[in-house]
């Protein structure tokens, strides 16, 4: 036994390594801003297109607070607000809700946003567009609903080998805003040996917050034996931030809120990583971090990789509330 302090069970004192940037991103505060501000302003009930955000906390306390979360439109009574999550809506979900005489209050990540408007570019100079990402996420079935008829979307470098497409000359990418950057690439290489002439957006889609959380681990999950991830199973750049560890060999473990470590996985262990999804709220790592303390002697490093600074203002539907009261 080293002659470090003990924790409460009697295991060695712990370094914990704290990854920053990490929790909420831009994005994320600009959606729960906007619901917290319809109830402000409204009063419950207030009714969201989809989780506002993945993470099974935030949607738990939206739903105590009179906010009820819906997967079509026509479950909203006529002539409430309605809000858009921030992973993006089809065309024909706001058509649904304009034929119901919903008011909208769109809080769709700006950079969510622009992946639409570059979808929509490509559609009117005849591309077809390929989109890299989940299909079954919300981002991605919001963005193909852009323009159903001329995105595909594929997973993996093995799909991109097997796709046929009407006219090789005429062919674009996007991607998801929340992949991991180094499967991204993988299949956008694939994308780009098989098609060396593909078109592809000026600037990168996959959002800076989900590329600054995955390189914070990339950079100190060497000196951690154990990664902790802060997030919601649907979470995909929570998801993302596991895989980066495992593929560095470290055992990761995603968990929702710190009643969900199991002792057993730090059992001899000296070191842990600790991040969160971009979704996930500063006191659950808070939380996460008073356990590892009080449990195993745990001593808080906090490594800052990048400081971020972006914000985004509330969309002018959240802004008029006010006046439509």
């Amino acid at each position: 036994m080293d002659e470090r302090r003990l924790g409460a069970i009697g295991w060695a004192a712990m370094r914990v390594l704290l990854a920053n940037p990490r929790g909420f991103c831009a994005g994320v505060n600009m959606a729960i801003e906007c619901v917290d501000k319809v109830l402000a302003v409204k009063g419950p009930p207030v009714y969201v297109y989809h989780e506002i955000v993945h993470n099974r906390h935030v949607v738990d306390g939206f739903d105590r607070r009179g906010v009820t979360f819906v997967d079509n439109v026509e479950q909203i009574p006529e002539g409430s607000v309605v809000v858009y999550s921030a992973h993006g809506v089809s065309p024909e979900v706001r058509r649904a809700a304009r034929k119901r005489r919903l008011y909208e209050v769109d809080a769709t990540c700006p950079l969510v946003t622009k992946v639409h408007m570059e979808v929509l570019r490509y559609v009117r100079d005849g591309y077809t567009i390929i989109f890299v990402g989940h299909r079954n996420h919300d981002e991605a079935i919001g963005t193909v609903g852009e323009a159903p008829g001329s995105i595909i979307v594929v997973e993996s470098a093995d799909e991109v080998a097997k796709l046929e497409v009407p006219d090789p000359h005429k062919l674009a990418y996007v991607t998801q805003t929340t992949l991991s950057v180094s499967d991204a690439q993988i299949v956008v290489n694939a994308l780009r040996a098989r098609w060396p002439g593909i078109r592809f957006p000026e600037k990168e889609d996959i959002c800076y917050a989900t590329t600054n959380r995955q390189m914070a681990v990339t950079q100190l999950v060497a000196e951690a034996e154990v990664v902790l991830v802060i997030g919601s199973r649907n979470s995909s750049n929570s998801q993302r931030l596991v895989e980066r560890a495992a593929e560095a060999g470290r055992a990761a473990y995603l968990i929702d809120d710190a009643s969900e470590l199991d002792p057993t996985w730090l059992h001899g262990k000296q070191s842990v990583l600790v991040t969160a999804g971009a979704s996930a709220p500063e006191y659950l790592v808070e939380q996460l971090l008073a356990r590892l303390a009080g449990e195993f002697g745990g001593v808080v490093e906090s490594h800052t990789l990048v400081e971020e600074d972006m914000y985004f203002d509330l969309p002018k539907s959240a802004r008029s509330l006010a006046v439509i009261r």
